[in-house]
Protein backbone atom coordinates (compact mmCIF):
# COMPACT_ATOMS: atom_id res chain seq x y z
CA UNK A 1 0.00 0.00 0.00
CA UNK A 2 1.23 3.49 -0.88
CA UNK A 3 1.44 6.23 2.05
CA UNK A 4 1.60 9.82 0.98
CA UNK A 5 2.73 13.02 2.45
CA UNK A 6 2.01 16.10 1.46
CA UNK A 7 4.17 19.57 1.61
CA UNK A 8 4.82 23.07 0.46
CA UNK A 9 1.69 24.65 1.51
CA UNK A 10 1.54 28.19 2.72
CA UNK A 11 0.15 31.85 3.04
CA UNK A 12 0.09 33.30 -0.73
CA UNK A 13 -1.04 37.03 -2.29
CA UNK A 14 -3.41 36.89 -5.09
CA UNK A 15 -1.19 36.15 -8.18
CA UNK A 16 1.67 34.45 -6.23
CA UNK A 17 2.47 30.61 -7.03
CA UNK A 18 3.33 27.53 -4.69
CA UNK A 19 4.50 24.09 -5.30
CA UNK A 20 3.23 21.49 -3.32
CA UNK A 21 4.97 18.15 -3.42
CA UNK A 22 3.63 14.49 -2.34
CA UNK A 23 6.04 12.28 -1.00
CA UNK A 24 4.88 8.42 -1.80
CA UNK A 25 6.55 5.22 -0.32
CA UNK A 26 5.51 1.68 -1.34
CA UNK A 27 6.06 0.06 -4.67
CA UNK A 28 3.28 0.08 -6.32
CA UNK A 29 3.59 3.66 -6.32
CA UNK A 30 5.05 3.36 -10.46
CA UNK A 31 2.81 1.92 -11.70
CA UNK A 32 -0.16 3.97 -10.27
CA UNK A 33 -2.09 7.02 -11.25
CA UNK A 34 -2.03 9.78 -8.98
CA UNK A 35 -4.26 13.12 -8.43
CA UNK A 36 -4.31 16.19 -6.52
CA UNK A 37 -7.55 17.10 -4.84
CA UNK A 38 -8.86 20.11 -2.68
CA UNK A 39 -11.13 20.64 0.35
CA UNK A 40 -12.56 23.84 1.52
CA UNK A 41 -14.26 23.37 5.15
CA UNK A 42 -18.05 21.56 5.28
CA UNK A 43 -17.51 20.38 1.76
CA UNK A 44 -16.07 17.50 0.10
CA UNK A 45 -12.73 16.94 -1.70
CA UNK A 46 -13.18 18.20 -5.05
CA UNK A 47 -10.92 17.60 -8.13
CA UNK A 48 -7.67 19.49 -9.26
CA UNK A 49 -5.23 17.33 -11.41
CA UNK A 50 -4.59 13.56 -12.41
CA UNK A 51 -1.51 12.22 -14.04
CA UNK A 52 -1.22 8.78 -15.13
CA UNK A 53 1.47 6.26 -14.41
CA UNK A 54 4.30 7.56 -16.69
CA UNK A 55 3.31 11.00 -17.18
CA UNK A 56 2.10 10.77 -20.42
CA UNK A 57 -1.82 11.81 -19.45
CA UNK A 58 -2.55 14.70 -17.68
CA UNK A 59 -6.06 16.23 -17.02
CA UNK A 60 -7.26 19.39 -15.06
CA UNK A 61 -10.33 20.58 -13.63
CA UNK A 62 -11.42 23.73 -15.36
CA UNK A 63 -11.01 25.83 -12.43
CA UNK A 64 -7.37 25.71 -12.69
CA UNK A 65 -6.66 24.78 -16.33
CA UNK A 66 -3.56 27.18 -17.73
CA UNK A 67 -2.58 28.16 -14.33
CA UNK A 68 -1.89 24.51 -12.60
CA UNK A 69 1.02 22.12 -13.55
CA UNK A 70 0.83 18.30 -12.54
CA UNK A 71 4.11 16.32 -12.89
CA UNK A 72 6.06 13.26 -11.14
CA UNK A 73 9.24 11.75 -10.51
CA UNK A 74 9.12 7.86 -10.69
CA UNK A 75 12.63 7.50 -9.38
CA UNK A 76 12.09 9.69 -6.31
CA UNK A 77 8.58 9.12 -5.60
CA UNK A 78 7.40 12.55 -5.57
CA UNK A 79 4.29 14.24 -7.36
CA UNK A 80 4.22 17.67 -7.61
CA UNK A 81 1.68 20.76 -8.46
CA UNK A 82 2.91 23.84 -9.08
CA UNK A 83 0.47 26.32 -8.80
CA UNK A 84 0.69 30.15 -10.53
CA UNK A 85 -1.47 33.39 -10.56
CA UNK A 86 -3.27 31.74 -7.13
CA UNK A 87 -6.55 33.01 -7.00
CA UNK A 88 -8.53 33.81 -3.53
CA UNK A 89 -10.66 31.14 -4.09
CA UNK A 90 -7.69 28.36 -4.37
CA UNK A 91 -7.91 28.48 -0.61
CA UNK A 92 -7.95 25.23 0.41
CA UNK A 93 -6.33 21.89 1.90
CA UNK A 94 -4.55 20.16 -0.71
CA UNK A 95 -4.59 16.52 -1.05
CA UNK A 96 -2.84 13.72 -3.39
CA UNK A 97 -4.27 10.62 -3.66
CA UNK A 98 -3.44 7.28 -5.32
CA UNK A 99 -6.07 6.27 -8.40
CA UNK A 100 -6.80 2.54 -7.42
CA UNK A 101 -10.68 2.55 -9.38
CA UNK A 102 -11.53 3.48 -12.78
CA UNK A 103 -15.04 5.10 -13.14
CA UNK A 104 -14.62 5.76 -16.53
CA UNK A 105 -13.15 8.46 -19.07
CA UNK A 106 -12.56 12.05 -18.11
CA UNK A 107 -13.91 11.43 -14.82
CA UNK A 108 -12.52 11.15 -11.66
CA UNK A 109 -14.44 11.04 -8.83
CA UNK A 110 -12.79 10.92 -5.25
CA UNK A 111 -13.86 7.56 -4.65
CA UNK A 112 -11.65 6.31 -7.19
CA UNK A 113 -8.75 7.72 -4.83
CA UNK A 114 -6.96 5.85 -2.39
CA UNK A 115 -4.39 6.28 0.44
CA UNK A 116 -4.93 10.70 1.07
CA UNK A 117 -1.99 11.99 3.17
CA UNK A 118 -2.78 14.62 5.56
CA UNK A 119 -2.95 17.70 3.53
CA UNK A 120 -1.31 20.51 3.23
CA UNK A 121 -3.15 23.94 3.43
CA UNK A 122 -2.78 26.59 0.87
CA UNK A 123 -4.22 30.35 1.64
CA UNK A 124 -4.61 33.01 -0.74
CA UNK A 125 -5.22 36.33 -0.16
CA UNK A 126 -6.60 39.29 -2.00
Amino acid sequence: QVQLVESGGGLVQEGGSLRLSCAASGRTFSTRAMGWFRQTPGKERVFVAVISWDGSRIAYADSVKGRFTISRDNAKNMVYLQMNSLKPEDTAVYFCGVREYYSGSYIYPERDFRSWGQGTQVTVSS
